[in-house]
C-alpha cells in the first residue's frame, strides 16, 4: 500500500536527512528501500548516537544539525563509495559546517508545490505538533484550531522553502485538471500564492506558472490570454501525457499542438517548462517520452524547452543494447542524445525529483547523469535546479548534498566527465533559470537580503526548528 512518508518518519527512531529510500511525488511508483540504504541507515544509527551524547542532544535533534548531515554524508560514503566531500570532524562540530548568509549562491529552484498534509498530522506527530507550535505564530489571529491548521498549507510551505532553507526564489508550480474548480491549486491560486508570499516580504521571492492543456484545443486560447493579461503568470507548466480531455498529445504536432506556440509567442511568454518522464498510471506513459523534443526545440528556438525532472523514468526497461551500459539512464540519455545530436541550446535539464531520487540512494546514476549534461556542449548553462519541494519536506538536504557532492574521480576519469566545480554548481543552483527569467542577480540579492523574510529568517535562526520529513509516498507491502 501507498503511506506519507511524514507518518512513517514519525513512528520511526531516526529521520535521516539524506533520504532512506525513494518517496514519490505522486507521478511515479516509489521502488523498495534497498540493501545499501538500509545499510546506511543502520550505520548512522549508531554514528548519531554516539556523537548526539558527546554533543548532548537526542538522536533527533542532533539529526536535525548540520553535524547530523555531515554524518549522513559520511555513512553514506561507507557504504556507497566517495559521493560527498564532507570531514569526520564536521560531524562533531556543526560550525564547521555551516555557512553564513550572505552565501556565494543565488539558489533559485524552479519546482515546488504546496502539499495538503491531513490536519491530524499537526496534532498527532511530534514533527507536526513542532511544526504547528511555531507556525501559529504566523497565525495568531485565527479564530479556532481548526481555522489555524487549515492556514498552514501555504505557512508551512513558507517555512520549509525559505526559513530552513537557503533557497532565495522560487517557483510555484501545479498539475492539469479539466476543471479548475476541480484542482487543489490551480492558476488562481499559485498566483494567489505568488502574490500573498511577494506582498508578505515586500520583494519578488516568487514566480508562478500557469497550466496551458492543448488538449482542449482553440477553446483553451482564451484561457492563455486570461492567465498571460489577468493573472500574469511568468511560465507556462505543460504535462503532454496527461490525459484530461481524452487526449494526451505531443510537443511537435504541427496541427494541434504548433498554434500554441504561435499564440504564446505573441502573448509574450516563451519558457515552456514541461514535465518529462515520472510516468505514473494517471499519465500516458507513451507521451511521457522525451522523442518529441527534438523537432519542437528546433522549430521554435526562440523558445525555452525546459524539460521538468530531466525526462528521468526510474522504472523504465533499458533500451536494447543498453543493459550492460552503466551510462545509460532510462530516457535521460535519449533526451541528451537529442540535445547533443541537434546542439540544441534551447532545451534545458530540470532536477525536480530526479536529483533528490539518484542523489539518495543511487548516487552512480547522478554522477553518470550529470557527467553527460556536463559533456555537452556549454552543457553546465543548461541545467536548471528544481526540487519538486515541499513533496520532500525542506529543500535544504538537497542544498548540502549538491553542494558536497562529486562525481568520483573514477568515473569522471573513465568517461572523461568534467568535475563540479563551485562555479558549475552557482550555474545550476540559479544563475542559468535567472537568465532564463531574465532576473537582475545582483539587484535581487540586494532587496532579498533586506526584506521580511529575512529578517524573520535572522531572528528564527537563534532558535531554529527544521525537520527532516518528508511528504511524498512511500510503498509498503
Amino acid at each position: 500500500m501507498w503511506i506519507r512518508k511524514c507518518y512513517l518518519d514519525d513512528k520511526s527512531d531516526i529521520q535521516s536527512p539524506i533520504p532512506n529510500c525513494i518517496s514519490s511525488n505522486e507521478e511515479f511508483i516509489p521502488p523498495p528501500q534497498s540493501a545499501k540504504e538500509r545499510e546506511v541507515e543502520e550505520r548512522l544509527r549508531i554514528l548519531a548516537d554516539r556523537n548526539a551524547k558527546l554533543l548532548g542532544l537526542t538522536r533527533r535533534r542532533f539529526l536535525q544539525t548540520s553535524a547530523g548531515m555531515a554524518a549522513a554524508m559520511l555513512c553514506f560514503n561507507e557504504v556507497f563509495g566517495k559521493t560527498y566531500e564532507v570531514d569526520p570532524i564536521e560531524a562533531l562540530d556543526p560550525s564547521a559546517f555551516d555557512e553564513r548568509w550572505p552565501k556565494d549562491e543565488f539558489i533559485f529552484d524552479n519546482q515546488t508545490h504546496h502539499i495538503d498534509v491531513e490536519s491530524d498530522w499537526f496534532e498527532t506527530t511530534e514533527a507536526g505538533r513542532e511544526a504547528a507550535a511555531f507556525l501559529r505564530r504566523f497565525r495568531s489571529g485565527e479564530k479556532t484550531t481548526n481555522e489555524a491548521l487549515a492556514a498552514l498549507t501555504q505557512t508551512h510551505y513558507v517555512k520549509e522553502l525559505f526559513f530552513d532553507s537557503d533557497t532565495v526564489m522560487a517557483i510555484i508550480s501545479g498539475v492539469p485538471t479539466a476543471e479548475w474548480k476541480e484542482n487543489i491549486l490551480p492558476p488562481d491560486k499559485m498566483v494567489k500564492t505568488r502574490n500573498d508570499i511577494n506582498g508578505w516580504a515586500k520583494s519578488e521571492r516568487m514566480l508562478s506558472h500557469g497550466l496551458l492543456r492543448p488538449n482542449f484545443g482553440a477553446a483553451e486560447f482564451e484561457e492563455m490570454e486570461r492567465q498571460v493579461k489577468k493573472l500574469k503568470i511568468n511560465s507556462w507548466k505543460l504535462y503532454p501525457g496527461s490525459e484530461i480531455n481524452n487526449a494526451a498529445w505531443w510537443l511537435d504536432d504541427e496541427k494541434k499542438t504548433y498554434p500554441f506556440w504561435e499564440k504564446s509567442r505573441k502573448l509574450g511568454v516563451r519558457n515552456l517548462c514541461i514535465h518529462k518522464g515520472l510516468p505514473l498510471g494517471l499519465f500516458n506513459e507513451e507521451h511521457c517520452h522525451p522523442r518529441d523534443v527534438e523537432k519542437a526545440a528546433k522549430d521554435f528556438p526562440d523558445f525555452n524547452f525546459i524539460i521538468y525532472h530531466s525526462a528521468w523514468h526510474p522504472t523504465a526497461r533499458r533500451r536494447e543494447g543498453a543493459a550492460n551500459n552503466p551510462q545509460y539512464i532510462p530516457w535521460v540519455s535519449e533526451l541528451i542524445d537529442i540535445v547533443k545530436r541537434n546542439n540544441l541550446k534551447n532545451v534545458y535539464f530540470e532536477l525536480g525529483s530526479t536529483w533528490n531520487g539518484t542523489s539518495s540512494g543511487r548516487p552512480e546514476v547522478a554522477m553518470h547523469m550529470l557527467g553527460q549534461m556536463l559533456a555537452l556542449p556549454g552543457g553546465e548553462d543548461q541545467i536548471i535546479w528544481g526540487t519538486d519541494s515541499i513533496w520532500g519536506g525542506s529543500p535544504q538536504r538537497q542544498i548540502d548534498r549538491f553542494r558536497r557532492f562529486q562525481i568520483s574521480d573514477e568515473i569522471a576519469e573513465k568517461y572523461g566527465y568534467k568535475k563540479l566545480t563551485p562555479e558549475i554548481k552557482k550555474k545550476v543552483f540559479g544563475l542559468n533559470a535567472a537568465r532564463l527569467y531574465r532576473v537582475d542577480v545582483n539587484a535581487k540579492r540586494k532587496a532579498i537580503h533586506n526584506d521580511k523574510i529575512a529578517g524573520l529568517k535572522e531572528e528564527y535562526q537563534q532558535n531554529p526548528q527544521p525537520s527532516n520529513t518528508e511528504f511524498g509516498w512511500v510503498w509498503r507491502a
